[in-house]
């Protein structure tokens, strides 16, 4: 395997409540990942975005590596790191900086985000990331890009996205006993919007909603910029749970109903009439539903899950409204994960939301398309793009098996050479 020119090789672990995925890829110089390797398995240990079991959560990570090793020909060292959780805040901060050479330099833009980065925040927490919105010089229109204008003060609103540092450490803790290097850590949600979003959308105003199994990402665009962030308790493994109770079957037989069976809407689109035959528990006997008896308890699930999102969403309008900031989310909405991918979630969300809605596929990837073409990979594939267009200089290398022999063969030869 030799390695594409002017490109380098990034490694993507998500460990989430459901399941881990990691992911081996190259940058192309188009922009493009060549996605190598995927590995997955069902998560242990992890709730919510939690390390709740280091021994079962070590395990469920070694087992994807494994696999991704095992398909993309290389070992692999280190990791671009997602995290999410309900302790994840974001926020909006104000810093400026004083011209005092009447114009405005790089060491002012460094000053004022410096300053919107140091905002205290609540105990236990630090910041992750800090995004620039736009800037202002005196009394000048917003910008993007001050650099050079004239003026007496600059001022920057800027995003932060911050984290609980014992959720983070825990994390961390897991990936390294699994005899890995943690180079980045990533929201989940940026990752998932890198890989599912294009820039038009951002530009025009879109909500990504990423449905995982304990939690959902929510992230709001507008102007290009990340306006809110927010990360919403619950996932698809509350349907499971709520799905094992009505129908009093095991977890592992209602997570089946709600992939194979389930639907965002009632009656669901197809075969409403077809007959299910759902396992007792303890050796009860099997009991007869038919689709739409199902589609029923999933719908109305689905339909508190993105309430829960609209709820956010109005208060997020008022807000920009009143502080003069466009609210209009012309593109949308975009939804992503695993739990987008019941039937009819389209359709359950056009009817909350309004607008135009689309389930996010991974965007602008070759290679094994067939394997991580599908909205569960969009975080993993996310931390690929934006480890290597946020910081080019830690992003995340794997060690292909032929570089390494190579590397070998060439100190062997220095050593005979010399001797």
């Amino acid at each position: 395997m030799t390695k594409a020119a002017e490109s380098k090789i990034i490694v993507g672990l998500d460990i989430g409540t459901s399941k881990v995925v990691a992911v081996v890829g190259e940058v192309l110089p188009d922009g493009v990942i060549n996605v190598m390797g995927a590995g997955v398995c069902p998560s242990k240990g992890v709730d919510r975005g939690g390390v709740i079991d280091l021994e079962a959560a070590v395990n469920s990570i070694q087992r994807a590596i494994e696999q991704a090793e095992s398909i993309a020909d290389c070992q692999i060292m280190g990791v671009t790191l997602a995290i999410s959780g309900q302790h994840i805040v974001g926020l909006n901060e104000f810093g400026s900086s004083t011209l005092s050479a009447g114009i405005v330099t790089q060491e002012n833009i460094n000053s004022a985000v410096d300053m919107a980065r140091a905002i205290k925040l609540q105990d236990g927490l630090e910041t992750l990331h800090t995004m620039p919105q736009e800037y202002h010089v005196d009394r000048l229109p917003a910008t993007k890009n001050p650099l050079g204008l004239s003026g007496m003060r600059l001022q920057v609103q800027a995003h932060l996205i911050a984290c609980n540092q014992a959720w983070l450490k825990n994390l961390k803790n897991a990936v390294e006993h699994a005899k890995l290097k943690v180079d980045q850590v990533i929201f989940s949600g940026l990752a998932s919007s890198d890989s599912v979003l294009t820039e038009d959308e951002k530009e025009l105003g879109v909500c990504l909603i990423d449905i995982g199994g304990g939690t959902m990402d929510m992230l709001v665009y507008t102007d290009g910029v990340l306006r809110y962030s927010k990360v919403i308790p619950f996932g698809g493994n509350n349907i499971t749970d709520y799905l094992a109770g009505v129908f009093t079957t095991s977890r592992p037989e209602a997570e089946i109903l709600k992939v194979t069976y389930g639907s965002a809407i009632s009656p669901p689109t197809h075969n409403p009439d077809k007959k299910i035959e759902v396992p007792g528990l303890g050796g009860r006997m099997a009991r007869t539903f038919t689709r739409t008896q199902v589609a029923t308890v999933t719908s109305q699930c689905y339909n508190d899950l993105l309430k829960m999102v609209e709820d956010e969403l109005a208060q997020l309008r008022n807000e920009l409204f009143q502080k003069g900031i466009r609210q209009e989310l012309i593109a949308g909405v975009v939804i992503t994960g695993g739990g987008s991918q019941i039937e009819d979630i389209v359709e359950c969300a056009k009817s909350i939301f309004g607008s135009q809605v689309r389930v996010g596929y991974p965007l602008n990837i070759t290679g094994l398309t067939d394997y991580v073409n599908k909205p569960q990979y969009a975080t993993a594939l996310g931390l690929l793009q934006y480890s290597h267009y946020n910081d080019t200089e830690q992003s995340t290398k794997a060690d292909l098996n032929e570089d390494i022999f190579a590397g070998a063969k060439k100190i062997i030869n220095f050593i005979k050479s010399k001797f």
